[in-house]
């Protein structure tokens, strides 16, 4: 029997609503309301509703990246890692593919240069790149090949978990097929487990092995 990677219980999140008046600056709007749910080892956990519902946030809050909440968020493995919508904003321009993946292993303290480079090249060849692609800059990728930098700096450190916030809805179909194809790849490769968060039901039902709906901060199911 599978055991989970993540478990969420009770959590209520909360925004600041920031005004030009001293009392407004410590009014709270309630974004999460009272949601649960287990994430299972290898499972692909699918996260649906519209914009503004609270799916980012929720993502957020189990990145620990949102300190206003209540409840309990409990990793049962290393700290999972995110991949987001836009590839093209989320990579530092200045940054070459190289410097991008390695980048989390510098910050992880990893002081082997030829070890980092070696980790670097393996994770771009499991995406579908490789060394051709080292010293290139995001703007002279397509936007496919962005994400797929994403995805190797975001495995780059070998999580278990990975937080995929609408990974493909800025893609063409033809390319989001291919990044679909991909993580499910991933998936069997290195037996990681996902939270896939979309407004695309046809997607998330293509990709993910169950789905939960969010609703105005609310779980439906």
């Amino acid at each position: 029997m599978s055991r989970p990677v993540l478990t969420v219980r009770d959590v209520n999140a909360f925004y600041r609503d920031r005004g030009s008046g001293f009392s407004s600056r410590s009014k709270r709007r309630q974004v999460l309301f009272d949601v649960s749910f287990d994430l299972m080892e290898g499972e692909i956990l699918g996260l649906v509703g519209e914009s503004g519902c609270g799916k980012s946030t929720l993502s957020r809050v189990i990145l620990g990246l949102e300190p206003e909440y209540t409840g309990e968020i409990i990793h049962h493995s290393p700290k999972p890692q995110m991949v987001f919508q836009d590839p093209y904003s989320a990579l530092n321009p200045r940054m070459t593919v190289g410097q991008t993946v390695e980048e989390p292993l510098l910050l992880g303290g990893m002081r082997d240069r030829s070890q980092r480079r070696r980790l670097v090249i393996e994770m771009l060849e499991r995406v579908g790149l490789g060394e051709g692609q080292l010293a290139m800059y995001p703007r002279e990728l397509s936007g496919g090949m962005r994400q797929r930098v994403s995805i190797a700096a975001a495995l780059v450190t070998y999580p278990r978990l990975l937080i995929a916030d609408e990974p493909v809805s800025a893609l063409d179909v033809t390319v989001q097929a291919q990044v679909l194809d991909l993580l499910w790849e991933l998936r069997r490769e290195m037996g990681l487990s996902y939270l896939f968060i979309s407004h695309d039901i046809a997607v998330v039902n293509e990709i993910c092995d169950r789905v939960l709906v969010m609703e105005a901060g609310r779980l439906m199911n």
